[in-house]
Parts: C-alpha cells; sequence; structure tokens
C-alpha cells in the first residue's frame, strides 16, 4: 500500500511549464506539490542540441515574477536557459521534488479528487496540473521502405552536435525552426538535405528592428485565432529567419527537395525516381504531448491528445494542462507563454472550488 499525502495541488513536470504553474499557484494561495522525474528542474533543455538559442529575445522569455538575465534583445542559449530555471526553482517556495516519475492519475471514489500515483508515493489532491510538455515523446513517422534503411535513424531530439556526423550524408524529414536550424549547422561537417512536403516558408524574425514575437504581442495578435491561421493555416511549417537561414539554404547545402517516396536499403528514392545512398535520417518531425499517465483516467482522445479547452480539462473538473503547444496562443509551449497560461488555467479551476491547504510532507 502506498503512502497517501494530501496536496491543495499537484503538479506533473518541473521545467518551464511546472514551475511557472508553481509561481502562480503559491500567488494564488496554494501550496503547491512538484513532481519531476528527472533529477533536475530545468525541464527537457539539458536534453537539447548544445548549439539552440530561443526563437524570442530575452526580454520576452522571462517565467513570472523573474526577468531573463542578460542583454534584453539577445537569444538565450540552451545553457542559459538551464542556468534561468535552476535558478528559479532554487528561489520558488514551492515543495519540488526531483527524481519523481508519475505513472498513473486516477479519481479517487468520490470524483472530487485525484489520486497522482508515483514510485513509492501517492498523493491525493482537488487540482492536477499536467505539465510534463512533450519532449519525452518525440513523433517517428515511418516513410516507406524504413523497414529495410540499414543506415542511422534519428529523432532530433537525439541529435546533440555535428562533429558526429562528419561527411556523412544526410537527409532530415521535415521543415521547421529545428530542421532548418540543425540542417545548417551540420552542413558544415556533412551533405545535408531537407525533405519536405512543401516549400519552406521563411519569416522574418525582426520586422523594422522589432521581434516578431513582441510585433504579435504589440497587435493583440498572439492570443488570437489570425495567428494561427498565419503561422500554420498555409502550406509548409513557418521558419522564423534571422537573416541568415534563406541565404544558406539557397548555397545548396543543405538543399531542399520534395519529400522522397521511399527508403531501398540504404538508399533514398527522390520523387523523379533518382536514387541516392545515405548514411542517416533525421527525422525533425515535432513531439506529440508527453501525458500517458492520463490514459487511464479518460482524459485523452484515441490520438492521445488532452481534451481541453485552453487547457481546461474538458472530461474532468480539476484537471488542468500548461506548456501544450498551441494552447491558448502562439507562446503557449514557450517560457514567455507559460505565465499567463497557468494564471488563465489556475483562475478557471479555482472558481469550481477552492481547495483547503494540503498537508504534504
Amino acid at each position: 500500500m502506498l503512502a497517501l499525502m494530501d496536496a491543495d495541488i499537484v503538479i506533473i513536470g518541473g521545467g518551464q511549464a511546472g514551475l511557472a504553474t508553481a509561481h502562480v499557484a503559491r500567488a494564488l494561495g496554494l501550496a503547491p506539490v512538484l513532481l519531476e522525474a528527472s533529477r533536475s528542474t530545468a525541464g527537457s533543455w539539458p536534453h537539447y542540441y548544445a548549439s539552440l538559442t530561443l526563437f524570442s529575445p530575452a526580454r520576452r522569455s522571462a517565467l513570472p515574477g523573474a526577468r531573463f538575465p542578460g542583454d534584453p534583445d539577445g537569444y538565450p542559449t540552451r545553457d542559459e536557459v538551464i542556468t534561468y530555471l535552476t535558478g528559479y526553482a532554487e528561489r520558488l517556495d514551492a515543495d519540488i521534488r526531483t527524481g519523481h516519475r508519475v505513472v498513473k492519475v486516477a479519481a479517487d471514489s468520490t470524483g472530487r479528487r485525484f489520486e497522482v500515483v508515483e514510485d513509492g508515493q501517492s498523493f491525493s489532491a482537488p487540482i492536477v496540473i499536467a505539465a510534463t510538455g512533450a519532449f519525452g515523446r518525440p513523433y517517428r513517422p515511418e516513410p516507406p521502405g524504413l523497414e529495410t534503411f540499414s543506415g542511422i535513424v534519428l529523432h532530433s531530439s537525439d541529435y546533440r552536435r555535428p562533429e558526429d556526423f562528419a561527411g556523412r550524408r544526410i537527409v532530415i524529414v521535415g521543415g521547421g525552426n529545428s530542421a532548418v536550424q540543425i540542417g545548417i549547422e551540420l552542413s558544415g561537417q556533412a551533405r545535408v538535405t531537407l525533405a519536405t512536403r512543401h516549400p519552406l516558408r521563411f519569416m522574418p524574425q525582426r520586422l523594422l528592428g522589432v521581434d516578431m514575437h513582441i510585433w504579435l504581442q504589440r497587435t493583440g495578435l498572439d492570443t488570437a485565432g489570425r495567428a494561427r491561421r498565419l503561422l500554420t493555416g498555409g502550406k509548409g511549417t513557418p521558419v522564423l529567419d534571422t537573416g541568415t537561414y534563406r541565404a544558406r539554404i539557397a548555397t545548396g547545402n543543405p538543399d531542399r527537395r520534395p519529400m522522397f517516396t521511399r527508403l531501398d536499403g540504404d538508399d533514398v528514392v527522390w520523387q523523379d525516381g533518382t536514387r541516392e545512398h545515405i548514411d542517416v535520417l533525421l527525422l525533425a518531425t515535432g513531439f506529440r504531448p508527453g501525458v500517458e499517465y492520463l490514459t487511464e483516467l479518460g482524459a485523452l482522445d484515441e490520438h492521445g491528445q488532452p481534451k481541453h479547452r485552453h487547457g481546461v480539462s474538458a472530461t474532468h473538473p480539476g484537471l488542468g494542462y500548461v506548456g501544450l503547444e498551441w494552447q491558448r496562443c502562439f507562446a503557449s509551449a514557450t517560457l514567455r507563454g507559460v505565465g499567463a497560461d497557468a494564471r488563465h488555467v489556475l483562475d478557471h479551476l479555482l472558481k469550481a472550488h477552492r481547495p483547503r491547504r494540503g498537508r504534504a510532507a
């Protein structure tokens, strides 16, 4: 029998979404328990490739209550984000438990509280926030012939540094920001092609010297449906161009080609029928929400996606989400967006019932 501890609110995930939610919960008078599977409070950032930088400037990349240090118009690096998140957690007045992987969330017999089960312990709370992000669940499509491919198959989540691929022939599946950034970095060591179903869509990172994220906020498009149509309504994923990406693609390494028809042994077969030997197939195909622990609860659809409206569960009162892509706006899955989304979700959940102060140890 697992020990059962009471809590005001349990937050699952100790990265940027979970930390922002814990800060908002404290401001609303709650005593949050935050459960993080890894030993770090930097979320998935320690696992990203070394050269990754934010796509938003530091002045628009802060969690609630703590500005991002350094040049406000600069784009923070992966390691700077790790340092920022670690320091944020250390200053946060919350019960943060690392090394605690949640395996299941269930409704109790009353239907008014949840039981959050992790190795060796279980928590009871009227409010649960799933803030685990998506890095732990990479989407890995299987192109025709993959089972015959004798080369290396990686997801972008496996990629760390270009030196590991010196002299290789690489095809990257995907045309978003990460695919382009990785492709350009790899092109210094290897011959690289971006294979996409649609041409690349470049959008300027800065307009008239002002970052796109700031324009979206100032115009109100950040939270409007028009922004989603603008950024995802066309063919192909938009790539925020710093001013160099389009030019680098134009050099021919990396190049962009229409999606291949199949793989055959260690060959890729292009749409014009030509065949080419490749060494590495890298899937820059995105992620899916890592919320498998909600499956038995019945909170997910047939594709494993949360059923929600702007982060508030459509199936279970007291259940919410923070950090989902396009949860409420363009910035929902980013450092600058999670704080506002956390406040929105907790305000809505607290209207339904104000939990009594917990006794979590």
